[in-house]
C-alpha cells in the first residue's frame, strides 16, 4: 500500500483521515525498518502538502513554501518522531496573510496530538537565524520540500550549504564541542545499560553530525558499516516508539525484552549486543571523523603562512611530510601512525601488533587507512605466536590509556577476533550488574589499563596483563564464567605462545581472579583453614604476587562501587597471611648453571689476550607450519677480564647501536692463568633486537666497548645528545620506577630488584648508579616484558658478602633517585 492509498476516497484529507491511515502503517508488522519510516514520511507529505495547498488558497500567499527540516527532512520518521516544518515566505505577502496560512497548517498537527517544531522565516531570515544558532543551521542541512516554491527551497538550500562551506573553519569546531559537550552529559552509549539512542555518544545525534560534517567537504565519515549502524539505531526507536507509546529516546531495561521481542531477537542482552556494535560502529566513525577534521583545518591555517616562507626560498615547492621512525615497519607522519615505505605487511606477520604497540606507547591514533591496509594484507600469525609477537601485544598492553583508542580501532575492522577468535564471545557483550560500568570486553581492556600502572608491583608483568586481558574471557558460556575462563585462557595463551608453566600460571589467575576479593570479604581470617585453602590454590608466591596485582586491576576496572580502602585493606591482610604460608615451604637456593661451551671458549680466549671477546649471531625459533623459519632476536655474548663499569659500558654500547635488550645475563667466574692463579672473568648473555634498520657489525661493537672501558667514549654525553635531538615524544605517562631490596633473595648476595618503564639507556644508568654505589655486581638477570623492564641484580660489597641492611636500602634508593 503507498502512502496516496492510505486515505482512500470514503476518508477526508483532514486529520482523522491521516490518523487513521498512519494507524494502519504502523500496524503492519511486515512492513518495518526503513520501508515504513520513508512511508510515514511520504504519507506525512500528502496531508500537510493538502492542509498547505488550500490554505495558501484562501489566504492569497504566493511565492511560500513548506519545508521539512532535520529527520523529517531526511525521511526518517519514527512513529512518535516530531514533525520539524519551516513555512518559508518570500517576504511579498501581507504579514497576516502568512500567519493565517502557518496557523492553517499547524494547529491541525496539533490536533492530532503531534509534536511540532515550527518556524516562519524568510529566506535571509533563516541563513541568519542559521549563522547564529548551530542547531537550526544543522537542522536546515536536511531541508527538503514538501509543498508550494519548490524553487525558493532549492535557492535556499544552495545558500544554506555554501554558508556551511565557507564557515566551516568556525562552524565544525563548535559542532565538535557541542558533541563532546553532550557525549559527557549523557555517556556513551555502547556501555550503558539503559541508553539514549539519540542523545548519547555513537548514537543517533552523532550519526547527524556526521552527515553534516561530509556535507562541509572538509573530511568524510569512514562509510563502512556506518548506514547499518544508523539503520539499527533507527529500528530500535522505532521498536520502542511502538512498545511504549510515547516519544522516548531511552531505552529502559523494564522494555528490553518487549523491544527484542518486537525486532525478532531473542532476549534483551541480544537487543543491546545489537545495539552497541551500532553505537560503537558511530563511536569509531566520530572519531576517526573529527581527527581528520582537525588535521584538515590544521593544515588550512598552516598553508597560508608556509606558502609565503616558501615561496622566497624555494620558489612554492611543497615540503614533504615528516615522517619519524617509531618501529619496524611503521613511522609517524602528520600525527597518526602510518605504514613506512618500505614495510611489507604480507611478508611481516607481526606488522599489526608492532603498529599497535608503537601507536599505544607513543600516544597517537593509527590511521584508518592504515588499519584497513593491515586488516586486509597481513597474513595470520603463525600459532604459537612467534615471540616478538607476544611481546608486542604486551607492550600494547601495558601502555596504559592509550591502549583503548588503538584496541578499538583494531576492532572496528575485525583485526582483534582474528588474531583471538574467543574474543567473538565478549565482544560488546553488555554485563546486567549495575556495579559495572563497561561492557565485558571493554572492561577485560580497561583492567588491562589498570594493571599497567600496577607492573612495578610483580616480577612477571607480562602475565599480569594477559591475564588482565583473558580474566573474565568465559563470560558468554554456560556456568561459571572462571571455570569456563580457565580453560579458554590455557587456550588462548597457547596460541599466544606461552610456554607450558607459563600458560599455567595465567589459567590460575583467571580461575580464581575473584579468590582474593571474595575471600577476604566472605570468610573469617583468623581461620587457619581459610588462609590455606587460598595458599593451596595460588601454591607459590609469585602466583600470589599477580593475583594481588589482578584483584586490584579488575576491580578499579569494574566501577567506583567496586573498590575502596577496606576491601583493599582486607585483601592485602589476607595476601600477607597467605604468603607466610607460602614462605613456610619455599624451596632451597639452587645452585648457579655451568657456562656454556660457546661462552668458555670466549672466556679462555679473553684471559689470553685481556681484552674483551664478543660474538653476535641469531638464533631461530623452531620452523612454523609453512617452512619458514621467523628469528627469535640476536644473542650477544661478550667475555672479558673482570673490571669496574663493565655493566654501564656494555649496556651503553648497545643503546648508542639502538639496539634493545630484550634480556640479558651477567655472571662473575674464576678461571685460572698461564701462572695457575684465578683470575676473575665477567660473561654477559644478551638477546638483542634493532630498534629499526639493521644491526651493527660485532667488530664496531666490540671497538665501542674497548673505547667506553677506557674512557675514550663518553657514552654519557653521547645519549644526552642524542636525547636532546630527538626529544621523547607526549605519549603515555609511565609509572614511576620502582627499586627494592629482595628480602632473603640470596644467601651469597644481595638482591637489588629494579621495575622501571623500558627506555634507551636504561640498563647504562642502572649501572652507572651501582657502580657510583661502590658495590660489585656478581650477577644480573635482565629481562624486558614488553615496554617493562623487570631486573635483578646481585650485589655485595667490596669484602665480596652481602650487604647489611641499612646500606642495601641506601643503594636501593640511590638507583631508584638515578632513574627518576
Amino acid at each position: 500500500m503507498t502512502s496516496t492509498e492510505a486515505i482512500t476516497d470514503s476518508e477526508d484529507s483532514g486529520p482523522s483521515g491521516y490518523a487513521a491511515a498512519r494507524l494502519r502503517l504502523l500496524q503492519q508488522e511486515a512492513r518495518s525498518g526503513p520501508p515504513r519510516r520513508a512511508a510515514l514520511a511520504r504519507l506525512t507529505d500528502d496531508w500537510l502538502t493538502g492542509l498547505f495547498t488550500a490554505a495558501a488558497t484562501r489566504a492569497g500567499v504566493r511565492g511560500a513554501a513548506l519545508v521539512a527540516v532535520g529527520g523529517y527532512g531526511r525521511g526518517e520518521l519514527s512513529p512518535r518522531s516530531d514533525l520539524d516544518l519551516l513555512l518559508l515566505h518570500d517576504g511579498n505577502a501581507d504579514v497576516a496573510a502568512v500567519a493565517a496560512l502557518a496557523d492553517a497548517v499547524w494547529y491541525p498537527v496539533w490536533d492530532l496530538g503531534l509534536a511540532l517544531d515550527h518556524s516562519v522565516r524568510t529566506p535571509g531570515e533563516a541563513r541568519r537565524t542559521a549563522g547564529e544558532d548551530l542547531k537550526v543551521q544543522l537542522g536546515l542541512l536536511d531541508a527538503r520540500p514538501v509543498a508550494g516554491d519548490l524553487g525558493l527551497v532549492a535557492s535556499l538550500r544552495t545558500a544554506i550549504l555554501a554558508d556551511w562551506r565557507n564557515q566551516a573553519p568556525k562552524r565544525l569546531p563548535a559542532l565538535h564541542e557541542l558533541c563532546q559537550e553532550r557525549a559527557e552529559r549523557t555517556g556513551e552509549l555502547q556501555f550503558l545499560l539503559e541508553p539514549d539512542l539519540k542523545e548519547a555518544r555513537g548514537g543517533l545525534r552523532d550519526a547527524t553530525a556526521l552527515r553534516a560534517v561530509a556535507a562541509s567537504w572538509v573530511a568524510d565519515a569512514p562509510r563502512e558499516g556506518l548506514d547499518r549502524a544508523r539503520r539499527t539505531l533507527l529500528d530500535t526507536r522505532d521498536a520502542l516508539h511502538l512498545t511504549t507509546g510515547r516519544a522516548t529516546d531511552r531505552l529502559a531495561l523494564q522494555e528490553q525484552d518487549q523491544v527484542a521481542e518486537a525486532l525478532g531477537l531473542l532476549d534483551a542482552d541480544a537487543l543491546l549486543r545489537q545495539v552497541y556494535e551500532a553505537a560503537r560502529t558511530v563511536s569509531y566513525a566520530t572519531d576517526v571523523t573529527w581527527r581528520e577534521v582537525n588535521r584538515v583545518l590544521r593544515a588550512r591555517s598552516v598553508r597560508p603562512r608556509l606558502r609565503a616562507m616558501l615561496s622566497g626560498s624555494l620558489g612554492g615547492s611543497k615540503p614533504a611530510p615528516e615522517r619519524a621512525p617509531l618501529a619496524d615497519g611503521v613511522v609517524e607522519a602528520d600525527g597518526e601512525v602510518v605504514l613506512a615505505r618500505a614495510a611489507r605487511p604480507d611478508r611481516d606477520p607481526v606488522l599489526t601488533l608492532r603498529a599497535a604497540a608503537a601507536a599505544a606507547e607513543a600516544g597517537l591514533p593509527l590511521s584508518r587507512h592504515l588499519v584497513r591496509h593491515l586488516a586486509t594484507t597481513v597474513r595470520p600469525l603463525p600459532v604459537p605466536w612467534p615471540p616478538e609477537a607476544r611481546e608486542e601485544l604486551v607492550t600494547l598492553l601495558g601502555a596504559g590509556e592509550a591502549t583503548v583508542g588503538v584496541w578499538e580501532a583494531l576492532e572496528a575492522e575485525g583485526i582483534i577476533t582474528r588474531l583471538l577468535p574467543d574474543w567473538e564471545r565478549v565482544h560488546c557483550r553488555p554485563q546486567r550488574n549495575p556495579v559495572h560500568t563497561w561492557t565485558v570486553d571493554r572492561h577485560l581492556v580497561e583492567t588491562a589499563v589498570r594493571a599497567a600502572s600496577l607492573t612495578r608491583r610483580v616480577h612477571r608483568p607480562d602475565l599480569l596483563l594477559v591475564a588482565a586481558l583473558l580474566h573474565d574471557i568465559g563470560k558468554g558460556w554456560p556456568g561459571d564464567h572462571s571455570v569456563a575462563g580457565e580453560v579458554i585462557a590455557r587456550d588462548m595463551a597457547t596460541r599466544i605462545g606461552f610456554d607450558q608453566h607459563d600458560v599455567g600460571v595465567i589459567a590460575t589467575l583467571v580461575r580464581h581472579h575473584l579468590l582474593l576479593v571474595e575471600t577476604a570479604t566472605r570468610r573469617d581470617l583468623d581461620d587457619p583453614a581459610t588462609v590455606r585453602s587460598v595458599a593451596e590454590a595460588v601454591s607459590s608466591a609469585s602466583t600470589l604476587e599477580l593475583l594481588h596485582a589482578l584483584t586490584e586491576a579488575d576491580a578499579l576496572a569494574t566501577g567506583p562501587a567496586a573498590w575502596s580502602a577496606w576491601r583493599a585493606s582486607l585483601v592485602a591482610d589476607l595476601v600477607k597471611r597467605v604468603a607466610a604460608v607460602l614462605a613456610g615451604e619455599a624451596p632451597e637456593e639452587t645452585e648457579e648453571e655451568a657456562p656454556s661451551a660457546e661462552h668458555e671458549r670466549l672466556a679462555v680466549e679473553a684471559l689470553r689476550t685481556g681484552e674483551p671477546v664478543l660474538t653476535l649471531h641469531t638464533r631461530p625459533e623452531e620452523p612454523a607450519g609453512d617452512g619458514e623459519v621467523e628469528p627469535v632476536g640476536v644473542e650477544l655474548l661478550i667475555a672479558l677480564p673482570d673490571r669496574p663499569g663493565v655493566l654501564p659500558a656494555a649496556a651503553g654500547v648497545l643503546a648508542l647501536h639502538r639496539l634493545t635488550v630484550r634480556a640479558a645475563d651477567l655472571r662473575a667466574v674464576e678461571l685460572p692463568n698461564e701462572v695457575g692463579e684465578n683470575a676473575d672473568l665477567l660473561l654477559l648473555s644478551w638477546r638483542v633486537a634493532a630498534e629499526y634498520g639493521s644491526l651493527p657489525q660485532a667488530a664496531r661493537l666490540r671497538a665501542d666497548l674497548v673505547r667506553a672501558l677506557d674512557g675514550s667514549l663518553d657514552i654519557r654525553a653521547r645519549l644526552a645528545e642524542r636525547e636532546a635531538a630527538y626529544p621523547r615524544r607526549r605519549g603515555v605517562k609511565a609509572p614511576p620506577p620502582r627499586v627494592t631490596v629482595a628480602a632473603e633473595g640470596s644467601r651469597r648476595a644481595t638482591v637489588i630488584e629494579v621495575r622501571a618503564q623500558d627506555a634507551p639507556g636504561l640498563l647504562h644508568r642502572i649501572g652507572n648508579a651501582l657502580e657510583s654505589s661502590a658495590v660489585r655486581v656478581r650477577s644480573a638477570h635482565v629481562s624486558t616484558l614488553g615496554a617493562n623492564a623487570v631486573d635483578a641484580f646481585y650485589v655485595t660489597g667490596t669484602d665480596g658478602d652481602p650487604l647489611p641492611e641499612l646500606r642495601a636500602a641506601e643503594v636501593a634508593r640511590e638507583v631508584e633517585k638515578a632513574l627518576g
